[in-house]
């Protein structure tokens, strides 16, 4: 099913945008401040993301930017009280694909919804890998390989070392990394990123190449290409 996060502070918006979209069939997430919205975001699981321009903790502006400075091309349509032309461009050029001012129609923030999800279809038909150095994960098959030696993973190996691929290059927080992959909030009093992270270390990374994970001291963990 094709998925949408909305960032939206208000109650009575949020409510109508999850409405509208989920009555055209689409499931909506919905989160009320710009920070956990950040963290939602840059795991890669959403097809199209409805952002408030205004929000609490962490406004719109700075999401869309750090979003695009680090990688995530989630389309994106921006939702604002703010309507004159210099913040609708501000919008856009910090990597938005819209920009929709309140107050708006339903039908209209789901007909511009579904022009970016017909858009990216377009773009990611020929998306089916995730590429690092000599590591590829293929989306398909849900297969990896490095230095095209097939890698036995179990399924929670997969999935963390998917979203570790699709933000190559990203500081992933254990926080981040706890949320998308066990879908629950992180308990700081566990081990159970790291000994995860250490039994895909045995995989990916084994004595004699490369290491292409990273771990950032007091920070979390990185794929990226060898320096």
């Amino acid at each position: 099913m094709t998925r949408v996060l909305t960032i939206e502070d208000d109650a009575v918006t949020a409510k109508e945008i999850v409405a509208e979209l989920s009555s055209h069939g689409l499931q909506v997430d919905w989160v009320d401040n710009g920070r956990e919205g950040l963290v939602k975001a840059v795991s890669g699981a959403y097809d199209v993301i409805t952002l408030d321009r205004m929000l609490p903790e962490l406004d719109g502006l700075a999401i869309v930017t750090t979003l695009r400075t680090i990688g995530v091309s989630t389309p994106i349509l921006m939702i604002s009280a703010l309507s004159d032309v210099d913040e609708r461009v501000r919008g856009l050029r910090a990597g938005g694909d819209d920009y929709l001012t309140k107050p708006f129609a339903s039908d209209e923030m789901a007909a511009r919804v579904e022009v970016l999800l017909r858009r990216k279809s377009t773009v990611a038909a020929a998306d089916t890998s995730l590429k690092v150095a000599d590591l590829e994960l293929d989306l398909i098959s849900r297969e990896a390989k490095r230095a095209d030696q097939s890698l036995n993973l179990l399924p929670t190996e997969y999935k963390l070392l998917e979203f570790l691929m699709r933000n190559a290059g990203q500081i992933l927080t254990r926080m981040m990394i706890f949320e998308e992959v066990w879908g629950y909030h992180f308990d700081p009093g566990t081990n159970l990123i790291d000994v995860h992270i250490g039994r895909l270390r045995k995989k990916i990374d084994p004595p004699g190449v490369a290491p292409l994970i990273k771990t950032v001291r007091g920070s979390g963990y990185v794929i990226a290409e060898p320096l």
